[in-house]
């Protein structure tokens, strides 16, 4: 990949348009055009870290493609990062490296999933990433660059494109770019990489890998339970049941976060409550043929498949009542959005089996690994 030009600074605006099309021309772009690099914004971004230029970030094997310091910096320059969002950049990487599907292809998949980054501590604030309204849509260069670089080097390292080694059948939103922060400001819990064992002025990034988001817009109760159980059609709904299990971030606006302070809910609480009544009743997943799983692939099918075995709820005490979720970690919560209506979000965490019982991975912004 040589994507650094020998234009100067003060090129004339035909000579940049030439360059974004030389950048469309060898198919270097996510469909947007990206800002042309030279080795002087280069510089710039790798004095940021503390890192070999040539340190490998991530690899994936059967590509035999690596992502280096010096190829992150400049996805992150062409996607119109600044140069203090490029630590931010490294950490996201290094989280996603620790993330047991994308080394294996799975954003090669027909699924067609997507990085979703998480943002918490001070540097939020330093370099103005939103967490407080449209945190899943546009209108600021923090959020939208620093996702966008994790795309652009899966497309221009890795040889992502559509329609070649990315087979998404239909893909989502979130392969242009999916960053946001916590607004732990108005949350009522602890921060999400504090429940995760660091300190609150931890800067932190935490990757998943998700399938989609989907919003439940809920203004009509104050009672916890109601709303709860409002997130649990969500979460348990047969769409998500691909697999055994399902997994799921749940972003709550402060509003709604609101709700179950007052009402003496913990975050863990609301985890459990989750968990215990995310379930499907037996003839519902009869009725769209997912009553049994593969032998060979563990993915859902109907009973009368000539490949299918049950399911574990059906060596239970309770066969006819399955769960959507196999752990209450299998349910992340966070913080986010505008403290102006109740409408938060279900985020679908891609999930395998056996499931993973914390579906995420951290990276401490600046750390070592």
């Amino acid at each position: 990949m040589t994507t650094i030009t020998q234009a100067e600074a003060t090129a004339d605006s035909e000579r940049v348009q030439e360059l974004v099309e030389f950048y469309y021309d060898n198919e270097w772009t996510d469909g947007l055009p990206v800002v042309p690099v030279t080795q002087t914004l280069l510089d710039t971004f790798l004095a940021t870290v503390s890192r070999d230029p040539e340190e490998v970030l991530f690899e994936i094997g059967h590509l035999n493609r690596r992502l280096t310091v010096r190829l992150a910096a400049i996805n992150a320059a062409m996607a119109g990062c600044r140069p203090e969002y490029f630590p931010v950049v490294v950490s996201a990487w290094l989280a996603i490296a620790a993330e047991p599907h994308p080394a294996r292809g799975i954003w090669q998949s027909t699924t067609g999933t997507a990085p979703l980054l998480v943002v918490n501590g001070p540097i939020r604030e330093r370099i103005g990433l939103n967490s407080r309204g449209n945190v899943f849509g546009s209108g600021f260069r923090a959020n939208a660059t620093i996702g966008r670089a994790i795309r652009l080097g899966c497309i221009n390292v890795f040889g992502l494109h559509p329609h070649k080694l990315d087979q998404a059948t239909q893909g989502t939103p979130a392969k242009y770019s999916s960053c946001l922060a916590e607004n732990e400001e108005q949350s009522p819990w602890e921060p999400l990489h504090v429940e995760h064992g660091y300190a609150a002025d931890d800067d932190v990034v935490t990757a998943f890998v998700i399938r989609s988001v989907i919003h439940i817009e809920a203004r009509h109760t104050q009672e916890p339970e109601q709303l709860a159980r409002d997130f649990v059609d969500t979460i348990a709904r047969t769409g998500a049941l691909i697999h055994e299990y399902t997994s799921a971030l749940l972003v709550l606006t402060p509003e709604h976060a609101d709700v179950f302070a007052r009402a003496g809910w913990s975050k863990q609480d609301l985890r459990d409550f989750v968990y215990a009544h995310a379930m499907r009743r037996r003839e519902d997943l009869t009725a769209v043929g997912k009553d049994a799983l593969s032998h060979k692939t563990r993915w859902r099918l109907p009973g009368s498949h000539p490949d299918s075995m049950p399911d574990s709820a059906s060596a239970t005490e309770t066969p006819d009542r399955v769960p959507a979720l196999s752990n209450p970690t299998s349910l992340q919560i966070m913080v986010a959005g505008a403290d102006n209506a109740g409408v938060s979000a279900v985020v679908e965490i891609f999930t395998l089996n056996p499931p993973r019982e914390i579906p995420l991975s951290l990276s401490k912004i600046g750390g070592s690994s």
